[in-house]
């Protein structure tokens, strides 16, 4: 499994939304997605991926043109990095 961490250069989370809708449903291979407002006050967006290729596919065919289409930037995508999970101690999200 692959985990993003995405840093928008935005901090609206209803940007957010539309960036998702513009999107459009649910990547192959994404298990899991959070948003949230970090102390910084920034927008955070983790995902879980079932693999990294997966990951990369989706950040060049599909988030990339929409976040340049909303935002109007060419090539527009957040700054992410990727983490390799290990281990996993919990096989599904906590509430």
């Amino acid at each position: 499994m692959w985990i993003t961490v995405g840093t928008p250069s935005f901090t609206d989370i209803t940007l957010f939304d539309r960036i998702v809708d513009e999107v459009g449903g649910i990547p192959e291979g994404m298990l899991a997605r959070y948003v949230g407002t970090a102390e910084d006050g920034n927008l955070r967006v983790i995902v879980l991926w079932e693999t990294r290729e997966q990951s990369e596919r989706f950040y060049v065919e599909r988030l990339g043109p929409a976040f340049a289409r909303i935002m109007g930037e060419p090539a527009g995508r957040p700054n992410v990095y990727g983490v390799t999970v290990e281990r996993s101690y919990t096989p599904q999200p906590a509430v």
